[in-house]
């Protein structure tokens, strides 16, 4: 299956993905199509995926293609498909946004849309391999993100694929009339995972 994919990791044809997989976690990248838009328009206005987001607009196609044609297509984002490597379905997504080629750094973010799939560390897989891929493919130096402070079992998947706890921000943003925490992370090129 050929798919359109911005010009991004090397060629996706069925399962004949050279890199950006996890055997253990049964996963791999693929760069993200816009064929993918309905689900992903589908899995971020599910209640599980969007109560983890400091952005909760529901979202539309219009304005998923707006993200690709605005910030993937300009080079300010890459998004890939966490897909599962049996069946090729796809499980949830991982991006960079806000790619800053001065400072070589760039935001993390991740979703896993199936709900079969949480809980089973491929999040965590898919952090990890998309670092991997920012610090070889992009060059990049330092990839940071913004988690809520009481959304530990995010924070230690984090922590597992390589990021680091450098910061709180205080009642940084307001969800619903309440004020939140933010945690900083981030993970640097040749940091050692402690």
């Amino acid at each position: 299956m050929r798919r359109q994919s911005f010009g991004l990791i090397k060629e996706y044809e069925g399962n004949n993905v050279k890199e950006y997989k996890d055997d253990n976690a049964g996963i791999y990248l693929r760069p993200m199509a816009y064929e993918d838009t309905d689900l992903i328009v589908s899995w971020r206005n599910s209640d599980e995926v969007r109560r983890n987001f400091i952005y909760r607009q529901p979202f539309t196609r219009e304005s998923h293609e707006n993200w690709i044609r605005t910030m993937v297509e300009t080079g300010r984002a890459v998004q890939m498909m966490i897909c599962d490597f049996v069946t090729d379905m796809p499980l949830g997504s991982v991006y960079i946004r806000d790619i800053d080629r001065q400072h070589n750094k760039a935001e993390y973010g991740i979703f896993i849309g199936e709900a079969s799939a949480r809980g089973r560390g491929i999040g965590t897989a898919a952090a990890k391999l998309m670092l991997r891929y920012c610090f070889e493919e992009e060059g990049l130096h330092r990839i940071y993100l913004r988690v809520f402070s009481d959304n530990l079992r995010a924070i230690r998947s984090y922590e597992k694929a390589g990021f680091m706890r450098e910061g709180l921000l205080r009642d940084d943003v307001c969800i619903d009339g309440e004020y939140r925490d933010i945690a900083w992370m981030a993970s640097v090129k040749g940091m050692k995972i402690i």
